[in-house]
């Protein structure tokens, strides 16, 4: 500070700190580009005004977050954003990221805006030079949340399954499918009709993503090289049309194939 405050000049600062860092609960960053002076001024500034620091209240602090909400009870989105996450999603101790290819800039979308949803914290999205795009959210407090909730950092070395409570209703069953054939499953064109696909290397996950098929009534192969597969044209016209994928990959390639 260039001069000491009088009394007035005093009371002017207290009020806009107080307004900014306690009650619009911004950062002593944001405040000192706000106000074109240095974190340590700012900081300064709090000591002598005698207004108590509270970094543990900030967003990100720690990357813990407070703008998150964990949801207080399971939903169909829940089980579709699982579903996601067992796909093509992973789970480290600071953040979660889903990481999805470059013809696929349209479900991009659709799984920041299902994240949001379910969290109500708005992810960030970045493309790698191959085109690949990374949907992330930064929260140790959500991974360790969705840790506790059957998830794992690697799924593949836990050789880990789908959560119990998915089975526990036909809704989430469908989310579940819905959100792992968008990321992790693939249709296509056979000589003589159509065939669709669910891979990955966790057997478990494989296992149970039978057990939900046989729940619902479709019929699916046994696994092999880490894939399982739907082939009768019944059962896969039904399942586009009761699953409801969302990526318009898959969409467009079951439309072409169908006809």
């Amino acid at each position: 500070m260039a001069k000491k405050w009088n009394k007035k000049e005093r009371k002017q600062h207290k009020d806009l700190l107080s307004e900014l860092y306690l009650n619009k609960n911004k950062t002593i960053k944001e405040i000192g580009l706000l106000l074109g002076v240095s974190e340590k001024t700012i900081f300064k500034r709090l000591k002598i005004l005698k207004i108590k620091t509270i970094p543990f209240k900030k967003i990100r602090y720690c990357n813990q977050r407070n703008d998150i909400k964990i949801p207080k009870k399971r939903s169909e989105d829940l089980a579709e954003f699982f579903g996601i996450m067992l796909g093509d999603g992973r789970l480290s101790p600071t953040q979660i990221i889903v990481t999805l290819g470059n013809k696929e800039k349209d479900y991009v979308l659709y799984v920041k805006n299902k994240i949001q949803n379910i969290f109500f914290a708005s992810p960030k999205i970045s493309i790698r030079k191959q085109g690949y795009h990374d949907v992330y959210l930064g929260s140790v407090i959500l991974s360790k949340w969705l840790k506790k909730e059957g998830l794992v950092h690697n799924k593949v070395k836990s050789q880990v399954g789908v959560p119990k409570w998915i089975f526990s209703n036909k809704k989430y069953c469908e989310a579940f499918l819905r959100g792992f054939f968008d990321t992790d499953g693939s249709v296509y064109k056979l000589k003589f009709g159509i065939q669709i696909s669910f891979t990955n290397r966790s057997l478990p996950i494989l296992e149970s993503l039978q057990k939900i098929l046989f729940k619902l009534e479709y019929k699916v192969s046994s696994i092999s090289s880490c894939k399982i597969y739907i082939t009768k044209k019944e059962d896969i016209v039904r399942f586009f049309k009761d699953i409801k994928p969302k990526n318009i990959k898959h969409l467009t390639r079951f439309n072409i194939f169908n006809k």
